[in-house]
C-alpha cells in the first residue's frame, strides 16, 4: 500500500509519443459544454497503442488500493453482468487481432494475459480488466440518475468514494455550470432518461503536471521561484512536465436493465508533442484560445488559474 494513496498515482510507461488520438481543444468540443455526439458502436471501445500499459496499471492499483478504484452497489451486478456480456461479444469480433475467447477465459494482447469470465469477482471489475477504459454504472431513482457501480483506475481530478450513490447533479456540483438547479443539470438528466439505442460520446481536456494516470486531485502546486505564485510547473518546466489528458467519454443505455454504462478512457499526451503534429499553428492557436476564453472559476475548476497565461504563452510560440 503506498504510504499516501490519495496522491498521484506513478507515471506510466507509454509507447513513444506520436500523433494524438484526439485533440478535441482544436475547437470541435468546448470546454464546460454538453457537447455529445452520435457514436458508431464499432467505435465504441479504443484499445490504443498503450492498451498493455494501461492494464498493467489497472492490476496495480487493484492490488494496492482496491477500495479506492471499485464500487457497487448490492443489486447492481446483474447489469454489470450485461455490461461484461456486450464487450465480451464486442472485443473479438471489432479487433480479433487483439482479442481471442476460450472457453470462459479472454485472452488479451500479444502477452499472453488471461482474464477469467467466470469468476467471483464483480462482472465489473472483470470487464474493466479487459480495456483502457474506465466503467461507470448510473442507475435511474427518484433523485434521478445516480453512481451505481463503477471501475475507476483513472480519474481526471475527482474521487469514486466521495461521487459513489451520488445523483448526476451532486456529482457535477463542483464543474461550473452543472451543479444542481442548473440548466445543464436539467438538460443532462433529460438526455439520460431519453437515451436509448443510440450511443453517444463526448470529449474533455485538462493539462496536469507528469503522466500519472491515477490522479485523484487536481494536482498540489508549489510556490513558482521567479513569480512567487503556485503553480503545476516549478521553475517554468511546461515542456518537461505538462501533459495534456483527453477524456472520451460514451453513454450507452443497457438494453434490459436500463442502467446506463459510462465509459471513460483517458489519453495522456505532453504538450510539446504538439511541435511535430502537422496541424501544429491551427492545433496550438485553437488551444490557446480556449485557455484564454475561461473565466476565473472555469481556471481554478482546471486548476490553471496561475498557470494559464505561461501555458497559453507557450502554445502561441507554437503556433507562430
Amino acid at each position: 500500500m503506498p504510504a499516501d494513496p490519495d496522491c498521484e498515482g506513478s507515471p506510466v510507461n507509454n509507447p513513444p509519443f506520436a500523433r494524438p488520438a484526439h485533440t478535441p481543444y482544436d475547437g470541435t468540443s468546448k470546454p464546460f459544454t454538453i457537447g455529445l455526439k452520435p457514436l458508431d458502436l464499432a467505435e465504441w471501445i479504443e484499445p490504443g497503442a498503450d492498451l498493455e500499459a494501461q492494464l498493467d496499471e489497472k492490476a496495480r492499483l487493484y492490488a494496492e488500493i482496491p477500495e479506492k478504484v471499485f464500487v457497487e452497489e448490492p443489486d447492481s451486478r446483474g447489469a454489470q453482468a450485461e455490461a461484461l456480456d456486450l464487450l465480451v461479444e464486442h472485443l473479438p469480433r471489432r479487433f480479433p487481432d487483439i482479442y481471442r475467447g476460450e472457453a470462459d477465459v479472454m485472452l488479451v494482447g500479444s502477452s499472453g494475459r488471461r482474464m477469467r469470465l467466470d469468476a467471483d469477482a464483480a462482472p465489473l471489475r472483470t470487464a474493466s480488466l479487459l480495456i483502457a477504459e474506465d466503467l461507470i454504472l448510473m442507475r435511474r431513482g427518484d433523485d434521478g440518475w445516480r453512481l451505481a457501480a463503477g471501475s475507476l483506475c483513472f480519474p481526471s481530478s475527482w474521487s469514486l468514494i466521495e461521487k459513489f450513490g451520488k445523483p448526476l447533479q451532486d456529482i457535477h456540483a463542483p464543474v461550473p455550470g452543472f451543479g444542481p438547479g442548473t440548466r445543464s443539470a436539467d438538460i443532462i438528466n433529460r438526455m439520460f432518461d431519453g437515451l436509448q439505442g443510440q450511443a453517444v460520446e463526448r470529449y474533455n481536456w485538462s493539462i496536469q503536471a507528469g503522466s500519472a494516470l491515477y490522479h485523484p486531485l487536481s494536482g498540489q502546486q508549489r510556490i513558482d521561484r521567479a513569480t512567487g505564485r503556485p503553480t503545476k510547473f516549478p521553475d517554468g518546466d511546461i515542456d518537461g512536465r505538462a501533459f495534456i489528458r483527453v477524456e472520451r467519454q460514451t453513454l450507452r443505455k443497457l438494453p434490459i436493465s436500463k442502467d446506463i454504462l459510462f465509459t471513460i478512457r483517458i489519453h495522456m499526451d505532453p504538450l510539446k508533442v504538439l511541435e511535430r503534429h502537422a496541424d501544429r499553428a491551427a492545433l496550438a492557436e485553437s488551444f490557446a484560445a480556449q485557455l484564454e476564453a475561461m473565466d476565473e472559476a472555469q481556471l481554478d475548476y482546471k486548476g490553471l488559474t496561475s498557470d494559464r497565461d505561461r501555458l497559453a504563452a507557450r502554445l502561441r510560440a507554437m503556433a507562430g
